[in-house]
Formats: structure tokens, sequence, C-alpha cells
């Protein structure tokens, strides 16, 4: 594994950019979903684990900087990761991620809305503990239920992952529209 040092760049920044010559392509690498709720004007969606599976076909169609995009920065981070492996050195990330840009009043186009990953996961965390602390009441053993979810919320904020997240986003509702590695390819060289 290669630890790279991350560029940042700040919404205000990005913001300046836009529009002008020399404008970084903007590579959202949240899913499908996410991007289809609320997205910057102008970026491509090429979710995280596309990008990785599919990283030297895509580096093929993109000859300007690039600015990685995903909801804080953290998967931002790991795609540029990916890219920094692959030897491109003309890539930033979005410092904050849409959080950041919506709160700086950045643009956004919105889709149709639904609940951010991390709102899921609180409400499926607390359904779990609060049911099995009723469910204690006559089943002693299930208050271990509440202490394992504890436990690998824990895990989850110290190591950075969620392997709850991980399972959420598969389930269909978080999917939206998928595109083929083929048609981002060809949306990447129309411009």
């Amino acid at each position: 594994m290669i630890i790279t040092q991350t560029s940042l760049i700040a919404p205000a920044h990005l913001l300046e950019r836009l529009g002008q010559p020399g404008t970084p392509r903007l590579l959202d690498v949240r899913t499908p979903a996410e991007f289809e709720a609320t997205h910057i004007p102008g970026s491509y969606n090429v979710p995280l684990d596309t990008l990785r599976e599919h990283r030297d076909d895509l580096l093929c169609h993109i000859c300007q900087p690039i600015v990685l995009i995903c909801r804080s920065g953290h998967r931002a981070a790991v795609a540029n990761e990916a890219f920094a492996s692959a030897g491109l050195a003309n890539v930033q990330v979005l410092s904050g991620g849409m959080v950041a840009w919506q709160a700086s009043g950045g643009p956004v186009v919105e889709g149709k809305p639904r609940w951010e990953l991390e709102r899921q996961i609180r409400l499926i965390a607390g359904m779990i503990v609060l049911l099995s602390v009723l469910l204690s009441v006559v089943v002693p053993g299930a208050r271990w239920i509440a202490g394992a979810v504890g436990a690998g919320l824990a895990f989850a904020a110290l190591s950075n992952t969620c392997a709850m997240g991980m399972l959420l986003s598969k389930l269909p509702y978080n999917q939206g529209p998928r595109r083929s590695v083929r048609d981002i390819v060809a949306d990447l060289r129309a411009e």
C-alpha cells in the first residue's frame, strides 16, 4: 500500500476555478443513489468500487486535473490513493466533501431525496439497541446484542470503516441508477 499526501482543495477555491480555463474534472465517488440525491453541476459519478476496479480504463480518458468528491472527504481520499498508485499526480480532494460544499453555498443539482447512509446507520443501530434492551426484560441474554452494536460502533470509529454502512449501501434503496464503465468513459471522452 502506498501512503500519499492528499492534496486538498477548499470549496471556495474550487468554486472560483469552475468555468475558467483549465477547470478540473469533477469525479464524485459516492454511490449512484447519493449522487442522484445531490451533486455538483458538471460532476461525473464514478463510484469508488467502480473506480478501484477500472482505474486504468478511466485514466486513459482523463487529461486535465481531477477533483475527487464524496460526502465528507474519506472516500475521495481512498480514491486519491488509487490514482496515486497509478502515478497520477494532478488530483485533489474536495476538503470536507459535499457537506462543506453545501455549507459554503456551492451550487448543487438536487434530485430524488434520500436518507444519507449515516442517518440510516444511526436508525438501524438505535433500533437494534432499543429492541435488545426491551427484549432483555424477558430474555436476559439479549442485552449482549446491544453490547455488540456498541462494540461495532466503537470499532467503526477507531478504524474509520463501517461494516453496517457497507451492508446498507448494498440495499436496492441505496443503489440508484448504476452506469456501466463504458458509459462513464464515453462521457469523459465527450468533453
